[in-house]
C-alpha cells in the first residue's frame, strides 16, 4: 500500500459493469524490509496489463490494510495472477511480510458513484 500525500484523495470511479474486483485483505508482520520497494513496483507493473482499471487502498489504525483492484475482465485479472514478477512477490509476502490475508474475487453487477458538486440527477436509485 502506497502512500502518495501529493495525490487528490479519490476512489477508483464507477465503471459500465460488468467487471471484476480483486479485494486484498491484509495483515502485516513486523519485518517488512524491502516491503514497499516491491509495492511500489507491483503498483506499477499492474499499470501494464491489459484491462487494469484502478486500485484502491485502506489501512486501519490497528493494521487491516485492504487493497482493491479493479480489472475489465477475467483475462485481465488472470494475467495479473499469473504474472512471473507478481508470482515472485507474492511469494515472498507470504515468507515475510503478511501474517495473514485473504483474496476475494467478484464480478461487479451494478455500479455507481458520487461526487459533491456533480449534478445529483447523475446517481441512480436503488
Amino acid at each position: 500500500m502506497s502512500n502518495h500525500p501529493e495525490a487528490a484523495v479519490a476512489p477508483v470511479e464507477a465503471y459500465e459493469p460488468p467487471y471484476y474486483v480483486a479485494v486484498f485483505t491484509t495483515v502485516r508482520t513486523q519485518e517488512q524490509s524491502g516491503y514497499s520497494e516491491t509495492n511500489a513496483r507491483m503498483e506499477d507493473l499492474v499499470k501494464d496489463i491489459p484491462g487494469y482499471l484502478g486500485m484502491d487502498h485502506a489501512q486501519t489504525p490497528g493494521g487491516l490494510g485492504i487493497t482493491v483492484g479493479y480489472f475489465r475482465d477475467a483475462e485481465a485479472l488472470t494475467r495479473w495472477r499469473t504474472d512471473a514478477e507478481h508470482r515472485a512477490a507474492q511469494k515472498r509476502g507470504r515468507a515475510e511480510w503478511y501474517e495473514s490475508y485473504t483474496l476475494h474475487v467478484a464480478k461487479v453487477e451494478r455500479s455507481h458513484g458520487f461526487t459533491r458538486g456533480e449534478s445529483a440527477d447523475a446517481a441512480p436509485e436503488g
